[in-house]
């Protein structure tokens, strides 16, 4: 089985989990370390995908500057979406030589450690055909786009904790006029500690990887 390393690195700003994402992908495809699972949360930030046009960006950049939201271009694919406090981040750099070669299967896959992840505190998390991510009672709890450079990835995935979904009005996340929603919301009361487990471990098991701590900690800045 391979391994692959996991930090929980909390809050950091986006551009510098862009950045590192960067570097582990460099060195993950010259094989000088193994795959990684990054979890972070993020100060109020809206990221654009390379697909997006602005269409479903509601809100100017002076205002988003406001309200305090970073505005920020990004190379994952999908339009504009959100992230912030109360949210669990995660950016896996795997290298899907060693597991399966499908854009497809893997996002399926990111969308299977979600759903098995609400399982685990009650929750009945589904697909919605035709979309990405992960839905409740008709509401989207989680986001994903993803990257893919040589078969490594980065990008990865935004479980909505405890987010505080009115920064929301900003978009239409994702392009998709549809509500979103959080674990609170939705009555789950887990510690962000315990989701983050849960997360870790429903990875390690989708994608048939022995999580691991890395014994030297990682640059954020």
């Amino acid at each position: 089985m391979y391994s692959c390393e996991f930090r929980d690195l909390g809050r950091i700003r986006y551009s510098d989990a862009f950045a590192l994402q960067r570097e582990l992908v460099s060195e993950r495809k010259s094989g000088a370390i193994p795959d990684q699972l990054l979890i972070v949360e993020h100060p109020h930030v809206t990221p654009l995908g390379r697909n997006a046009t602005g269409e479903y960006l509601l809100t100017g950049r002076e205002q988003l500057e406001r309200a305090g939201i970073e505005l920020l271009e990004t190379d994952r694919g999908g339009d504009v979406t959100y992230h912030g406090p109360g949210q669990i981040v995660g950016y896996p750099i795997l290298d899907l030589k060693q597991w399966r070669r499908d854009v497809g299967h893997y996002v399926r896959a990111l969308e299977q450690v979600l759903i098995h992840t609400l399982s685990t505190f009650g929750l009945t998390g589904v697909r919605e055909p035709g979309m990405t991510g992960v839905w409740v009672d008709g509401a989207k709890v989680a986001a994903i786009g993803v990257h893919l450079s040589r078969w490594v990835t980065s990008h990865g995935f935004a479980l909505n904790l405890d987010t505080d979904l009115s920064y929301f009005r900003h978009i239409v996340p994702c392009g998709l006029s549809r509500p979103v929603t959080s674990l609170r919301e939705l009555g789950c009361t887990a510690t962000r500690a315990e989701m983050v487990e849960a997360v870790t471990n429903n990875f390690g098991s989708v994608f048939e990887r022995e999580m691991v701590e890395p014994i030297l900690s990682v640059r954020t800045s």
